[in-house]
């Protein structure tokens, strides 16, 4: 719904036929003045979903940038490549119809030439569909998150909103309460490696798998702690849905291996009120100009 700030309506989708989708991403779910890439790779997860049918969840979603496309209608398209019994595969394409051409005129401009709108392809992800594990006890799990983040924000933690130093760029913080901890992104006085901490859940309703998939997205880039600030794109993500998130705070741990001079990689554990590992995130992007 054109300007509702609720994620469920940012999920969204129309069917058109034959795989399609129309959506829209507006102004509320953006980064900055584009739209933001957790949430691109959500809208394809729910239209691998849709397409699919039955009780399969996104347990694996695979995303390539190609190009940061503007808040407005979206176009998704999906293909089958599997269906199995357990484990099932759709790849989706993210359009938006925001450049044009000219038919019969390429390379070049040609004066007078017919000029018609392409829906180019923002982003190509696979989605691997299946069920995750409900809340059972694993053979193993190596949680950082735990003895780091309490499950509720700390008192005194504020939301991004009016008045705070992130709420002219994270414009997710009106259909999300995002409350990050700001004394974690500066460079640490002990010269080791940034890590950052989020309390993040949607505005008016639970948290759900689409909107943990966004929060492995979620946090500023780790470059906040080398001191290198500004638009760090991401050219690739892939996240695994472990299990289904629990009504409360989503508690996120973002942290980096290695940052270079121009490449490095961001890791995400989103954990739920209840203490189960809910979205695992890797992604690889570009180090923001000093």
């Amino acid at each position: 719904m054109a300007g509702s700030t609720l994620f469920t309506d940012a999920m969204a989708l129309t069917p058109a036929g034959d795989g399609v989708y129309h959506g829209e991403l507006n102004e509320h779910w953006t980064i900055g003045p584009k739209v933001h890439g957790g949430a691109m790779l959500a809208l394809c997860a729910n239209a691998a979903r849709i397409e699919h049918a039955g009780d399969v969840q996104p347990i694996a979603v695979s995303g390539s940038f190609l190009w940061a496309p503007d808040p407005g209608p979206l176009q998704v398209v999906t293909t089958v490549r599997k269906r199995g019994r357990r484990v099932s595969l759709i790849d989706v394409e993210l359009r938006q119809g925001a450049r044009t051409r000219d038919v019969g005129a390429p390379p070049a401009r040609r004066a007078g030439g017919r000029s018609r709108e392409e829906q180019k392809v923002a982003v190509r992800a696979a989605i691997t569909l299946g069920d995750p594990e409900h809340h059972v006890a694993p053979l193993l799990s190596v949680n950082p998150v735990i003895p780091l983040m309490q499950p509720d924000p700390p008192p005194g933690l504020e939301p991004i909103g009016e008045g705070h130093p992130m709420a002219g760029i994270v414009h997710l913080a009106r259909g999300c309460d995002i409350r990050p901890s700001l004394t974690t992104m500066a460079p640490r006085s002990d010269g080791g490696p940034p890590v950052i901490e989020y309390w993040v859940r949607p505005k008016g309703v639970a948290p759900d798998v689409l909107f943990a998939l966004l929060c492995g997205d979620v946090s500023a880039p780790v470059t906040f702690g080398v001191n290198r600030f500004g638009w760090a794109p991401t050219v690739q993500l892939t996240a695994y849905l472990r299990t289904l998130p629990a009504d409360g705070w989503l508690r996120v741990l973002c942290t980096t291996v290695q940052i270079g001079q121009d490449w490095f990689d961001e890791d995400h554990i989103v954990v739920d009120c209840e203490g189960h590992i809910v979205v695992q995130s890797r992604q690889l992007a570009m180090v923001p100009q000093a």
